[in-house]
């Protein structure tokens, strides 16, 4: 760990051991079991290796909070079952989506392979993640697949006032040989919640369009949106492609929608509680006996970015990987020292 001391440079600088550590000293202070701290701190350190900091150490506090919360099960053991040689289910029994997701993995990656298709249900589970680690841990196994979730009623549809959908997320992977895999994960609202609070934070102000004051009126001004709602990106088709999440990853697979979710929660300012759907395909068995072919095809796909400049989404996040993991990660001292004052222990110097 090294500590930069000027007043112009206000941070700390850990490496990644250090990273996982400090978020494990924190969920096994508020009580989290082994079993589900060590995926928690797990992904945490991953999105602050990829430069997802909104994702990273800064939602630690927030995990204490879930930890403490009524609904949630500290010492949760996720079931796992067969409903059809394609289905798994996975309950996390309330307590945290990653270790059910851990848990239930190896099957989900057998019957794709087996079959072509298979899903994965996870119910009763507590997300704070983003969805990219799990679409890249999958097609590193050679296989595509999309995951999504509902979250808290915060987002208002195309054309309304009030909340009804959440920022119900999106993730796709795609394999690549001798690659890292094409990845992207987004909210279907116009901005990430977690980015509205970090504006917040810093004092910014948000671009045009991304939520409304709480009489429904446009507002750049985070802390009303906050108190407001968000909106969804691109109008109308933002607004059906959130509506087909809430339905896909809530009563489609006996789940919660993001109504319900915030109803359950009750004013507690947990974690979201509700389902998950995971989808794989194993293009090797989907692709007509001709993968070198089909492979081809797709990286003629990609090349069209990049031939003329544009990025392909994750191109920056592996970029910024690599820089990260030879460098370490920053952050500021105001976030460590609220880290610390969660029960995070310090790390060496």
């Amino acid at each position: 760990m090294t500590e930069n001391s000027s007043p112009a440079s206000d941070a700390v600088r850990l490496d990644l051991d250090e990273v996982r550590s400090l978020a494990l000293s924190v969920l096994r202070k508020a009580g989290l079991c082994e079993a589900q701290a060590r995926p928690v701190a797990q992904t945490i350190t991953e999105c602050e290796r990829d430069g997802r900091q909104s994702h990273g150490l800064l939602r630690l506090p927030g995990c204490v909070m879930t930890i403490n919360s009524a609904n949630f099960n500290r010492t949760a053991e996720p079931v796992i079952s067969e409903l059809t040689p394609a289905v798994v289910r996975a309950d996390a029994c309330f307590g945290y989506s990653l270790l059910a997701f851990e848990r239930a993995l190896p099957q989900l990656e057998q019957k794709a392979k087996a079959l072509g298709v298979a899903v994965l249900a996870i119910n009763n589970c507590f997300h704070f993640s983003a969805l990219w680690p799990e679409v890249e841990s999958i097609a590193r196994m050679g296989l595509a697949s999309m995951a999504m979730t509902p979250s808290h009623a915060w987002v208002a549809p195309s054309g309304g006032m009030r909340p009804v959908l959440g920022t119900n997320p999106f993730a796709f992977g795609w394999p690549r040989a001798d690659t890292d895999p094409y990845v992207f994960d987004f909210a279907t609202s116009a901005m990430a919640r977690s980015d509205i609070a970090m504006a917040k934070l810093s004092g910014q102000m948000l671009p045009d369009g991304c939520g409304l004051d709480a009489q429904g009126r446009p507002s750049n001004d985070p802390a009303a949106v906050l108190a407001g709602a968000m909106t969804t990106f691109g109008g109308h088709k933002g607004s059906a492609l959130s509506t087909m999440i809430e339905l896909l990853a809530g009563p489609l697979i006996g789940d919660m929608t993001s109504l319900a979710s915030m109803d359950f929660d009750a004013g507690e300012r947990a974690a979201p509680c509700h389902g998950e759907l995971i989808v794989a395909f194993d293009p090797a068995l989907l692709g007509n006996d001709d993968p070198a072919t089909n492979q081809q095809r797709a990286e003629q796909v990609f090349a069209g970015f990049t031939d003329q400049g544009a990025r392909l989404p994750s191109q920056q996040r592996y970029l910024t990987r690599a820089h990260n993991k030879a460098n370490g990660i920053e952050i500021s001292r105001e976030l460590y020292d609220r880290i610390l004052a969660h029960g995070g222990e310090r790390v060496a110097s």
